[in-house]
Parts: C-alpha cells; sequence; structure tokens
C-alpha cells in the first residue's frame, strides 16, 4: 500500500525518512506528538483524488496538514502510526487573479503571506492577518475559519470565501469556485468544509475575495484605564468612520511588559505605565493629502474626546510596523516566559469588561500566583484569557490547578452564553469540552454529516469528535 501510495505522487512528492518525517510529528504547541510510515506531497488534484481513493478503499487514515501552525492539534496524527499525513506545502499556485472582479483562486498550499502578496500585485487586499502568515496555509485557514487581527471590518476567513474545491474521502472532487457573489442554488455545501479541521475532505483550492487597497492607514496606541474605556472608544470610531475600524486589539500592562522583556529591540512607546492598551487601525483610502489630514485631525479629536489616559499615533511605516510587532510578539513572550495556560473565548464585546472581572476574581480565588494575559480582538468580542506562571518552581503550582482553571473558565463562558473556543478550532485538545458545552442537537447533527461525508471515517480521524 506504502508503494502504491509513493507511486501516485512520483519520487519528490514523499518523505519516508525519519529526519523528514520529524516535522509533521508533533503539533506547535508541543502538546502532542503522533507518528506516520509517510507524508504524502500531492503536486494537483489529481493525485489527491488518487490518494484518497485508495486510501478510502483500504480504511487508512488521512490526516491533513498545511504550514502546521494550529493551537489544538488538529494536524498530528495518530501515536500508532496507523495514519498517513498529506501535506498541501506543494499545491501552491496562484490560478487566477482578477481585481477587476474583485477574486483570486489560489491553492491550498498557498502561503497566506504569499496570498496577500498576490492581491498587493493587482492593488488589491486580501484582508485576513494573523501573526503566522508567513508560514500558515491557506487550506489551513480555511480547515479552521481562522479570523486574525482584521476580523472587525473584514469578517473570518468563511467571510472571505466565494467557493471551494474539495476532494471528498471516496475521492470524488466538488467543484464549486465559481466567483459569483450571489448563488441560492441550494445549500450552501461550502460552509460545510471551512472550519471542519478536514474531517469531511480535503480543500484543494478557494476563490477568495479581494477587497480595495488603503492608500494609507491611521495607527495608533492608546493608553486607557480599563476595558470598559476600550469599549467606549472602539463604539465612538466605529460611529465617526462609517464602521471602517479594521483593527481594536486589547493588550493588558503585563503583556507589554513581557513583549519587551523576551522581545528586543522592542521597547515601550509611552514614557510611563499604563494599567491597559488598545491597538486601533483605520484604513484610509483616500490619496488626496488634504483630505487625508482632514480624516487625521477627525479620528484624533474623537481620541481626544474619549479622554484616554495617551495616545502615540505611528507618523510613518516604520512606526506602524513596531506597533504591529509589539502586538503579535505577545504570544512569543509569553512562551519565553514559562508556563501558560490559555483560553480562546468570545462574548459579545459589551460584555468583556464584566468578563475579565469576574473571570480574573475566579482564577485569583483558585491560583492566586497565576498572572492574568487577557488580550486581543476586542474589536470582535474574541480574547485570549491567559495565566502565566509565576516562574521557576511556582510554575508547578499553577499546572496543578490548570484543569481548575479551565473548567471555571469555560463554565463562566457559558453562562455568558459565549464560545470556549474562537477562532483557533476543536482538534484533539477541545473534544471534550465541545461534547460538554455544545448543544446535543448540534452535536448529533454534526455526527450525521461525518457519517455520511466519510462513511470509513478516514478523515482525520479523532478530530473534533473522537468517536467518529
Amino acid at each position: 500500500m506504502l508503494d502504491r501510495l509513493r507511486e501516485i505522487v512520483g519520487a519528490h512528492g514523499y518523505y519516508d525518512r525519519q529526519e523528514d518525517l520529524e516535522p509533521f510529528l508533533i503539533d506547535h504547541r508541543g502538546l502532542y506528538r503522533g507518528a506516520t510510515p509517510l507524508v504524502l506531497r500531492p503536486d494537483d488534484t489529481a493525485q489527491v483524488r488518487a490518494i484518497m481513493r485508495l486510501c478510502n478503499e483500504h480504511g487508512i487514515g488521512v490526516v491533513p496538514v498545511g504550514g502546521n501552525t494550529g493551537y489544538c492539534g488538529a494536524a498530528t496524527p495518530s501515536a500508532d502510526g496507523s495514519q498517513i499525513v498529506l501535506s498541501m506545502s506543494r499545491m501552491r499556485r496562484i490560478r487566477s487573479l482578477d481585481p477587476q472582479n474583485g477574486i483570486l483562486i489560489a491553492e491550498a498550499g498557498c502561503v497566506l503571506a504569499d496570498v496577500q502578496a498576490a492581491a498587493a500585485s493587482v492593488d488589491r487586499l486580501f484582508p485576513l492577518s494573523l501573526g503566522s502568515e508567513g508560514s500558515c496555509q491557506l487550506g489551513g485557514n480555511l480547515s479552521t475559519n481562522a479570523g486574525g487581527t482584521a476580523v472587525l471590518r473584514y469578517g473570518m476567513m468563511r467571510d472571505l470565501v466565494l467557493g471551494l474545491e474539495v476532494v471528498l474521502p471516496d475521492g470524488r472532487l466538488l467543484e464549486e469556485l465559481a466567483p459569483l457573489r450571489k448563488n441560492n442554488t441550494g445549500y450552501d455545501l461550502r460552509d460545510l468544509f471551512i472550519g471542519a479541521e478536514g474531517t469531511l475532505g480535503v480543500i484543494t483550492a478557494a476563490t477568495c475575495k479581494l477587497y480595495a487597497r488603503p492608500a494609507g492607514h491611521f495607527t495608533a496606541l492608546v493608553a486607557v484605564a480599563d476595558p470598559q474605556a476600550a469599549v467606549e472608544l472602539l463604539s465612538k470610531l466605529r460611529s465617526t468612520s462609517g464602521d471602517a475600524v479594521s483593527t481594536f486589539e486589547l493588550m493588558p500592562r503585563i503583556a507589554l511588559e513581557l513583549v519587551c522583556r523576551h522581545i528586543p529591540p522592542l521597547t515601550d512607546p509611552f514614557a510611563q505605565a499604563y494599567p491597559w492598551y488598545v491597538l486601533l487601525e483605520i484604513g484610509i483610502h483616500w490619496r488626496d493629502p488634504e483630505v487625508r489630514a482632514a480624516i487625521d485631525t477627525e479620528l484624533l479629536a474623537v481620541l481626544d474626546a474619549a479622554a484616554p489616559l495617551d495616545t502615540v499615533v505611528a507618523a510613518n511605516e516604520t512606526q506602524r510596523e513596531i506597533f504591529w510587532r509589539i502586538r503579535e510578539s505577545i504570544p512569543a513572550a509569553q512562551r519565553r516566559e514559562g508556563v501558560s495556560i490559555k483560553h480562546d473565548i468570545s462574548v459579545p464585546t459589551s460584555e468583556l469588561p464584566r468578563f475579565i472581572t469576574e473571570a480574573s476574581e475566579r482564577i485569583t480565588r483558585i491560583a492566586p500566583e497565576g498572572r492574568i494575559v487577557a488580550y486581543g480582538h476586542l474589536g470582535d468580542g474574541n480574547l485570549h484569557f491567559n495565566v502565566s506562571g509565576p516562574g521557576g518552581n511556582a510554575d508547578d503550582d499553577l499546572l496543578r490547578h490548570a484543569a481548575d482553571i479551565q473548567r471555571s473558565v469555560h463554565d463562566l463562558i457559558a453562562a455568558y452564553a459565549g464560545s470556549f473556543s474562537a477562532e483557533h478550532g476543536i482538534g484533539q485538545l477541545k473534544r471534550d469540552e465541545l461534547l460538554r458545552y455544545k448543544n446535543p442537537v448540534a452535536v448529533e447533527l454534526m455526527r450525521s454529516l461525518k457519517r455520511t461525508l466519510d462513511p470509513g471515517r478516514i478523515m482525520n480521524p479523532g478530530k473534533i469528535l473522537q468517536d467518529c
């Protein structure tokens, strides 16, 4: 069987030496380790179809993988070595680029930064942006319904796609790449596969939406007293800008301190310390300097009226990039600091201040040694509510409370009718949480879809739903 699979992809289309397999056996966070005899690297959709037909015929599990930057172990094979890994890294063609219709058709192995660059080459914007955009792949972005920092203005990955090409578990091809903005011909099958984490089929290409590329940006770091002040500022900016705010990221003081400590040469942009910060950005589409100056004046007036503690506006692209590096470096800074218990939650934006207060009080009661690092996409209600250890041997004390901390945070989220997985998916990490908090009818419908599309249970087995 392995020889037959090798034949499908050719001499340059697979890895079977242990040193080449190694990067595919462990997830991005180092939480899971698997085994596989073979990583297949198909070059086109026809090869993917042949692989799936053969694996389906013989009941071989297939684990699709993109850039392996996920947080929940969705792209790691099982430890028993019974599954093969399907890497999309060679399928990285831009099939079509049409600025007039505002679409781009790209294969699943395209790195996100390359998709962004292709759009920029015709003066258009593909707005999905995340910290891992230099290595994550479009197929993975689709399979996890990636969010990122521009959801407030442009939506999640599901909102940025018009059509998909998908190879089903039995090798059949669902080809729906037509770049139509309106199409009401029955069920929207596209949405079955976006966010399915490779459990229903293999996404091989997508028709992506392109947008007008801003001529410039109004980017600022704003110091605020608390999250409630940030929410009020967001409301004023959205009204003034005509809902053009693309980024509104909340950061606590401790996050900035960790970045300055662990990510040189980044330093504090402010002359003194403040309790909370917001990174905000608005795309400016007017190229006329006088119009741009008038817009900047109006936005500065809104900021002044909100009476922030302090404001630093990026005067040029270099300063803008520094502000963004500060925000994007928070996860790396937390890793370098040591132990961290992570939560990826969402509630309505107006509820975030109250949630932060209540959740922080719960953590303090359970593990007073924990340091709360609550940051993220306040504009769309998504917060990374993390708890860092105090360092040294005391980190072990925090880890002993990890299960209680997670349960307390997730129970509170349920009380808010929020989500315990806002943008990182389920994978292996959150399967039990899905069963605990998801509506039972919804879970049964998910099982029914899985049984219908993948009766042989070969697509990414054990992910999202362990028993299918």
